[in-house]
């Protein structure tokens, strides 16, 4: 980056001070909310998370009701936003805020990240936008904006230039107002440094820029090639009896923790759907079904691999089914869907039953 620091810091908080979104968790130094909007805006954009925000905080205004909320009334909150262990931790980490620090967030990053969910970069962010701490914050947007001002020639998800970009964040930060320092960089590459055709003639920091100065804005920051996303095609049985339909609450630890579902599984190699339902049910609840007709074919995209859901009705011919892979089982009838937190894919599906 050419010229000094101080240069830069000053351009870009007299931009950050006219041109700043008004954002709720911007009118506000209460770490509880400063927490809860950083965990959020992890995997979730801007404008999708302003709805969950009042919604979660008008549900759990405070650190205490979180603290002493039900697992399954924070993830009916959480409902849509997906990355559960995110609100599983909340939960946790309030707890702990209320019982080791008298329900007040300790001000040191150290601290901040002993308590559940709490890695480098949300610690940061608390402990600079609550606490005014001169502590450096490198997000997605942050990695971008710094590996442009510097025309980094590594890539940027290397352990080692994170490591090198987590140095230079903090080379930065300055002393004075490092919260808002912190979120101007952030709005900066939200709004301007963006990913594919950065905004470079609306930059206010443009002229400290080595990419720019070079033409290489286009072409940085450098990563290394993704590999294929897997694809996998599920089988999902939803098995009736009257009008009720049988769910399974997922244990909470891991991948989709503590959510509801109907059962089933992934096809195995060489096995067709209906095979599958019947194998998939005999292993999980230990009955024996009678796959029906078709209710959907539901594609949906995590991060890391996407599914193919395919929904049928069925019926249980034989057994009664016991919760083997789930920690309890319920039946429901569909005007009580709502009461219950699914992932997004099944969502997809359930106005069809």
């Amino acid at each position: 980056m050419k010229h000094g620091a101080r240069a830069f810091q000053k351009a870009l908080l007299q931009w950050f001070a006219v041109e700043a979104r008004d954002l709720p968790w911007r009118r506000t130094k209460d770490p509880y909310r400063v927490y809860l909007a950083e965990i959020m805006l992890q995997q979730t954009r801007v404008d999708q998370g302003l709805v969950y925000y009042e919604r979660f905080l008008k549900r759990f205004p405070t650190l205490e009701s979180l603290a002493q909320a039900d697992e399954q009334a924070v993830l009916k909150q959480w409902e849509g936003l997906g990355y559960y262990t995110r609100a599983r931790n909340m939960r946790r980490a309030a707890a702990l805020v209320m019982e080791q620090y008298g329900g007040r967030f300790p001000d040191s990053p150290e601290l901040l990240r002993m308590l559940p969910g709490i890695g480098k970069y949300t610690a940061g962010a608390i402990a600079s936008i609550a606490f005014n701490k001169a502590v450096p914050i490198v997000d997605g947007n942050v990695k971008r904006v710094l590996a442009r001002l510097d025309a980094m020639d590594t890539a940027i998800d290397l352990p080692a230039t994170e490591k090198l970009l987590w140095q230079r964040a903090a080379a930065l930060t300055p002393a004075k107002t490092p919260g808002d320092f912190n979120q101007a960089m952030m709005e900066l590459g939200a709004r301007v440094c963006v990913p594919r055709s950065p905004l470079c003639e609306n930059c206010p920091v443009q002229r400290y820029c080595d990419a720019f100065s070079k033409n290489l804005q286009d072409s940085l920051p450098l990563r290394t090639p993704k590999k294929a996303v897997p694809h996998h095609e599920m089988a999902v049985a939803a098995i009736r009896n009257g009008e009720e339909y049988l769910i399974g609450r997922r244990p909470s630890e891991g991948f989709l923790g503590g959510l509801w579902e109907f059962p089933g599984g992934r096809i195995q190699p060489g096995e067709n759907i209906t095979d599958a339902l019947v194998r998939e049910c005999c292993e999980t609840l230990g009955v024996t079904v009678r796959p029906g007709g078709l209710v959907a074919v539901v594609k949906h995209a995590y991060t890391h691999f996407r599914v193919t859901l395919n929904v049928y009705r069925c019926s249980i011919v034989n057994g009664t089914p016991e919760p083997r892979t789930h920690t309890e089982l319920q039946w429901v009838a569909p005007d009580s869907f709502s009461n219950f937190a699914f992932p997004r894919g099944n969502h997809k599906f359930l106005h069809l039953l």
